[in-house]
């Protein structure tokens, strides 16, 4: 009986035993990057023409007032400029109100001369759609 007992619970134990997982395969070891080179060569800047080119000036119904001033001028009509940012002999001056935000970009028109605006884009403040120019400029005008 002994002999019976023990091979039932041997029975019974081996089927609580279970086998050992499958082995798992690391994944594929990434091959080494390439150290940065040392020193990589600086683009060269194109080079220039020499000459001077003229911007185009905008044209457009209502901004008569805007169009060929000065930044002075532009001061003295909307107020001072929320943003102004200079680059090389052109400017750009940002003025806002709740109404709309305008950018006029100022360029010299001759070699030399004073910035003048000949570009104006408008937009609301709360979202950055397009609105109409004069418009913007009616209502932001002292």
């Amino acid at each position: 009986m002994r002999l019976s007992s023990v091979a039932i619970l041997s029975a019974v134990l081996a089927g609580c035993v279970s086998t050992p997982p499958a082995q798992q395969t690391p994944p594929p070891a990434r091959p080494a990057a390439a150290p940065p080179p040392m020193s990589q060569p600086r683009p060269q800047p194109a080079p220039s023409t020499g000459g001077f080119i003229a911007p185009r000036v905008m044209n457009l119904p209502g901004l008569e007032g805007v169009i060929g001033k000065d930044a002075t001028a532009l001061a003295n009509l909307f107020g001072p400029p929320r943003l102004e940012v200079n680059e090389g002999d052109a400017m750009k001056l940002q003025f806002a109100g709740e109404a709309c935000v305008l950018d006029v970009y100022l360029y010299p028109l001759r070699p030399r001369a004073e910035p003048t605006a000949t570009y104006v884009d408008a937009r609301r403040p709360s979202d950055a759609l397009d609105v109409d120019r004069a418009a913007c400029v009616a209502a932001l005008r002292r």
